[in-house]
């Protein structure tokens, strides 16, 4: 019996067609069994091909799937039309207008968010790690956002699975990444360690930008392998390689 593709949606999103997918239902085997949706995982490219149209069927059917370079950067692209894969740019972030296209951000630890003014019927996807939050992509993709025609206070944004503060592990080198505003984020660790909150970091971001809606679903990657890939764990066991789940997003027809 094949497993059924598990999409995880947001209340905050109802009507729009969006998913934050793991790694259930999926065609690939070995230590990325399951839905990996990454090109990067050294997996059979046929396997990571029919995984992303399992994904998009679940979704939104028929819709043609844009991605990017991801790079840990605040940078956002508009979408008018899917690139080739080969031409995909360098950003960390989309936003659209177009019907038929859906957005795709791939991750394993980073936060997957998610973005929609359903009245505009403008979206937006972000790949939202440390370095990218902390860098502006949630602020870089609002304003991209409303250059379509969004609103912020009608804007609607989810944080998908991504690395829990139970579970995030940081050193001292990391956190002098980061302001006294921001130290309600690090909780005490191990000698010279904190768990930094990346999730509720995200939600401080989106609140301080003027998002009407916001919704972290509070799913951790590294505490349940059975749902989702995650990097901090597949490095932790010392495995050659870690897949990626998908999150998804577009405009309803």
């Amino acid at each position: 019996m094949v497993e059924p593709v598990e999409v995880i949606r947001s209340a905050a999103l109802a009507g729009v067609p969006h998913g934050f997918l793991g790694r259930r239902g999926g065609v690939s085997t070995g230590t990325i069994a399951g839905l990996n949706a990454g090109h990067g995982a050294e997996d059979d490219a046929e396997a990571v091909a029919e995984n992303r149209r399992r994904a998009v069927m679940a979704v939104l059917p028929g819709a043609q799937l844009a991605t990017v370079y991801q790079v840990h950067s605040p940078d956002v692209v508009e979408v008018d039309a899917p690139w080739r894969h080969a031409e995909r740019p360098r950003a960390d972030a989309m936003v659209t207008a177009r019907r038929g296209v859906v957005l795709g951000i791939l991750t394993a630890d980073c936060a997957p968010v998610l973005f929609a003014d359903g009245e505009a019927g403008v979206v937006g996807a972000a790949h939202a790690g440390w370095r990218g939050a902390h860098g502006g992509v949630i602020e870089n993709t609002i304003a991209a956002m409303e250059r379509l025609g969004a609103a912020r206070p009608r804007i609607a944004a989810a944080i998908g699975p991504a690395i829990a503060q139970a579970s995030y592990e940081v050193d001292a080198a990391f956190r002098r990444h980061f302001d006294a505003a921001d130290e309600r984020f690090f909780a005490p660790g191990r000698a010279e360690r904190w768990q930094f909150d990346l999730e509720g970091y995200i939600a401080a971001r989106l609140g301080a930008a003027g998002v009407g809606r916001i919704d972290p679903l509070a799913l951790d990657t590294y505490a349940d392998e059975s749902r989702f890939f995650s990097y901090r764990r597949a490095s932790h066991r010392g495995e050659p390689t870690y897949g990626r789940q998908i999150s998804l997003v577009g405009v309803a027809g």
